[in-house]
């Protein structure tokens, strides 16, 4: 199998979707690994690592049986994939359309790393948790680099300092790192779900669990929260504008695949937080939890630091990166029939199912053709 790591082209995108790690690995079992030069300077991986683990380096890459990425592609990429290439990454098959179509005109065969089935067998696979992890631990630093107090308790001759107070909002992968990394910090750190299911794990690192009484057994299909009803939705604003009003820190994660972010903190909320206080929005990509939020933006309202970056895990290129190489590997080994060294697809597989977006020129995945068909 040839396997094609192309240059990231997005905006802002440092990671790539192999390392050497795991290179060297395909490389051992047979297989050509083909990365266009420059591929992993974002993740300051220079090109002679590739080479030593065994790539070849070239721009040709697109050309191969499966081409790996980690953003979509754009038209101009799409228009290089080879006649019967594979393509694998994270392609928004929920938000994107005009990628997913493309693809699908160009009779392309589409794996999306966020549409892989969160069963157990898939554990290896999955790209979003391993990246919501790399965010929630970065979006703790970027709040403590935000604010102007120190993260821990401190007893010094001029007297005692109390430790910040942090609420992060969405126990999910990347609200637990957060929990975790703020406690690490030294912070006091509460947690809140939705999912009441996870007050354990909240518990389990040493945080408190924020129990309101609106939105109680929103477990949803997936590992996800469902979304609240409208009812829900006022009611637990309300709760949470009168809880905010008392921390120096708010970390939201709280995302429903392919739908805007549920609003989390009102406008009234942030007026009611402490001068000085940060918010963290990592549901910014789907117009953030906060009312105030303006998505890619760093900006202050009512005296409150409102941050809401669109790609944390981008920042942390070469852990991110790896973890990522990981996900990928595991998903190629699927795809390979080991006595012809080839590429064999059974679709009757639940993952690979799952995972495919668009093949032989149509799209395949239900979520996909919803969004393909709005965006016509």
């Amino acid at each position: 199998m040839r396997v094609g790591v192309p240059k990231e082209t997005a905006e802002g995108e440092q990671r790539v979707a192999l390392v050497p790690e795991v290179i060297k690995k395909l490389s051992a079992a047979g297989h050509e690994v083909v990365v266009q030069p420059g591929a992993g300077a974002g993740a300051m991986i220079p090109d002679a690592h590739f080479a030593d683990a065994g790539a070849t380096l070239s721009d040709d890459v697109w050309s191969s049986d499966v081409v790996v990425k980690v953003a979509p592609p754009t038209s101009e990429e799409i228009g290089k994939l080879g006649s019967g290439t594979l393509l694998v990454g994270f392609l928004e098959p929920l938000t994107n359309g005009a990628v997913i179509k493309g693809l699908a005109d160009a009779k392309a065969t589409a794996f999306a790393m966020e549409a892989i089935p969160r069963i157990t067998r898939a554990q290896s696979m999955d790209a979003l948790s391993s990246q919501s992890n790399v965010a929630g631990y970065k979006a703790v630093l970027l709040a403590t680099n935000e604010i102007g107090r120190f993260m821990p308790m401190l007893m010094t001759a001029a007297g005692t300092i109390r430790p910040a107070k942090v609420l992060v909002l969405g126990a999910g992968v990347a609200g637990l790192q957060a929990i975790a990394t703020a406690r690490r910090l030294g912070a006091v750190v509460v947690g809140y779900d939705v999912r009441s299911a996870v007050k354990e794990q909240v518990e389990s690192l040493g945080a408190q669990f924020l129990e309101l009484e609106a939105g109680k057994g929103a477990e949803g299909e997936g590992g996800y929260a469902r979304e609240l009803t409208d009812e829900e939705k006022a009611a637990q604003q309300q709760e949470l504008t009168d809880a905010i009003a008392g921390f120096d820190i708010v970390i939201t994660t709280a995302l429903v695949p392919g739908r805007p972010a549920p609003k989390l903190i009102t406008a009234e909320a942030v007026e009611k937080m402490p001068a000085g206080a940060v918010i963290v929005d990592l549901a910014g990509i789907a117009g953030g939890n906060c009312e105030l939020t303006e998505p890619g933006q760093t900006v202050v309202k009512h005296d409150v630091t409102i941050a809401a970056p669109l790609n944390l895990p981008a920042t942390m290129a070469e852990h991110a990166s790896s973890l990522y190489a990981r996900n990928v590997q595991a998903l190629l080994e699927l795809f390979l029939d080991e006595e012809k060294q080839g590429v064999s697809l059974d679709f009757e597989d639940e993952i690979i199912a799952g995972a495919c977006i668009t093949r032989d020129g149509e799209i395949v995945h239900e979520g996909a053709k919803q969004t393909a068909a709005a965006t016509a």
